[in-house]
């Protein structure tokens, strides 16, 4: 199994240099575990080679492949067909390929709203995100196909988030509205999920706090953090002190990793197992 990977976006994603790719010691934990004979490997491909790639891995027989950017919108040039999430954020991060098809799938949302699941239905839940990239439109997308009534959208950048809120209200079935981010952001009664899906809080600037009044924030609120290095993030930490349901960012990246071996395998992998190479991975 491979993954189109740049070495340097797995900095950018994880925040520090790592000799390992964290999803490949996840991946390939959860194929020992379970007896199968593959293997997940990083490859690097230049966006001019990415064409060429792609026709590879279908002629050397995978079963499929994850990408990260920039290749997320790239690839989907290459591709016979979309998932339905993939098709409304058109982005891709998980390609599976069978009887001569790839299909594009993104299982960045996928993974988390299967994190939230654990804690809650997403069902119906109003929920408030902050950030408007690419976390935030894959999450939203899949939070408003998997039932939620409404999304709030904060972000700095007006335009950027008017632009996702209005995706959200032409594409999803959830009302979505944008919140401009000045100062503290006071959570909205009757929230019942909070996000955070930017870089705040991202390693090596461990020290950041979201800038939202936390007495807005009560104990009937689930509260979750996209970023995986450190897992607990001030965000975390405060919200625990709160009382509230927290998930990490290893939740969604183990879940990622689920979705994508079920893809590829038909196997359901064991997420206990992937957590625990991903905390040995940034520990």
């Amino acid at each position: 199994m491979a993954a189109l990977n740049f070495k340097q976006e797995l900095t950018a994603a994880f925040g520090q240099p790592i000799s390992e790719n964290p999803t490949q010691v996840m991946v390939e934990a959860a194929y020992r575990h379970h007896g199968l004979d593959w293997r997940y490997l990083t490859i690097e491909v230049a966006p001019e080679g990415l064409a060429a790639a792609v026709a590879g891995a279908k002629a050397m027989g995978f079963r499929g492949f994850n990408c990260t950017i920039p290749h997320k919108v790239s690839v989907i040039d290459h591709l016979d067909g979309l998932g339905e999430s993939a098709e409304v954020m058109g982005a891709v991060n998980c390609v599976v390929i069978e009887d001569g098809k790839l299909i594009g799938q993104n299982t960045d949302g996928k993974g988390f709203v299967s994190s939230l699941r654990e804690l809650c239905d997403p069902a119906g839940q109003r929920v408030v995100i902050f950030g408007a990239g690419g976390a935030a439109r894959a999450i939203s997308v899949e939070l408003a196909l998997a039932g939620a009534s409404h999304i709030t959208i904060v972000n700095r950048s007006v335009e950027r988030g008017e632009g996702l809120v209005d995706l959200l209200n032409d594409r999803v079935p959830a009302e979505a509205t944008f919140a401009a981010w000045e100062g503290d952001y006071v959570i909205p009664a009757g929230a019942g999920v909070v996000i955070n899906a930017t870089s705040i809080g991202l390693f090596p600037d461990v020290d950041a706090r979201l800038a939202i009044d936390m007495d807005s924030l009560t104990g009937d609120m689930v509260v979750a953090d996209v970023i995986p290095n450190p897992p607990l993030t001030n965000l975390v930490k405060d919200a625990r002190a709160k009382g509230c349901p927290v998930i990490d960012g290893l939740g969604m990246l183990v879940n990622q990793g689920v979705i994508g071996i079920k893809y590829w395998t038909g196997v359901d992998a064991d997420p206990t197992v992937m957590r625990q190479a991903l905390e040995d991975v940034f520990a």
